[in-house]
């Protein structure tokens, strides 16, 4: 039985549609990453599988039941905001996030006696993670909880939520960073409320190229070959462009009289898949 089941939710906001027909499962033990640019849904959809919002169409249940308070109590949630009281020290909110949930606290070391909002938002994120875990729950639901951290403390926590996976516990984890969603077991990405692809990084990504442009004056190459429909990134001074072929690309510097690049073709990488599934496009 999976911990978390969505079937064809839906939900709307007047005329606009947040989220519309998605499907989602998570099983015990695995990790999802959910995927998606700003304003993509993934927060609203979330809040739909905990129960937060009611889905305006389709089903969502937690455990097997539809989610009500007896079911979120086996849920660990770290929200964007992250859920507790800049002026209560960590120890308290530690304390009454317990007194919740009727378990013990979890001990924060020496800056549990500061307020919250004095703390780095590294330590505040930390803290919001073992509030959330501290009842030890059968459900992670994570919304972007490495936001604005370091690379240090975002590898800490994928080895905390590791360890939590590893005992059993089913994990969903909305993120933007790429290599974030690489270290989950499955990916889910959203675009415009829906679910534009899923599964292993590997699979989602495919056989997609993209063109990629060296060449030792690389903004006017820039210049020359970026241009619509083309989707156009850099990875430092590479070029890298989206959604049309070699020759269409070498035809522009040709143009321009740039006549040093190199062009080849390069395996996409799940960054650009995501913008590209995202925007709509398809890159060869």
């Amino acid at each position: 039985m999976s911990t978390i089941a969505a079937a064809g939710v839906t939900r709307r906001f007047g005329d606009f549609t947040a989220v519309e027909n998605v499907d989602l499962e998570v099983a015990p033990g695995e990790v999802v990453g959910l995927l998606g640019a700003n304003g993509a849904g993934k927060t609203t959809l979330i809040r739909l599988l905990l129960g937060v919002l009611r889905p305006s169409a389709g089903t969502v249940s937690l455990f097997g039941r539809p989610p009500t308070r007896t079911e979120r109590r086996r849920v660990g949630y770290v929200p964007q905001n992250l859920g507790l009281y800049p002026d209560l020290t960590v120890r308290e909110n530690l304390q009454f996030r317990a007194g919740l949930f009727e378990t013990t606290p979890s001990s924060f070391a020496a800056e549990e006696r500061r307020p919250l909002g004095q703390l780095s938002l590294g330590v505040q994120r930390q803290a919001a993670f073992e509030a959330a875990t501290q009842h030890r729950p059968d459900l992670l639901v994570l919304d972007e909880p490495t936001s604005g951290v370091s690379p240090l403390a975002r590898s800490r926590l994928w080895n905390e939520i590791r360890r939590h996976s590893d005992a059993g516990a089913a994990v969903l984890v909305s993120t933007h960073y790429m290599d974030e969603a690489e270290q989950a077991d499955r990916v889910v990405i959203m675009a415009d409320g829906r679910v534009v692809a899923e599964g292993l990084v590997p699979e989602i990504v495919g056989e997609r190229r993209v063109v990629e442009v060296s060449a030792p004056d690389w903004p006017a190459a820039l210049a020359a070959v970026e241009r619509e429909p083309r989707l156009v990134m850099l990875d430092g001074t590479v070029i890298r462009v989206l959604g049309d072929e070699p020759e269409a690309v070498r035809a522009d510097l040709e143009r321009a009289a740039i006549s040093d690049a190199r062009v080849r073709l390069a395996p996409a990488s799940l960054n650009e898949t995501l913008v590209e599934l995202s925007r709509g496009r398809r890159v060869p």
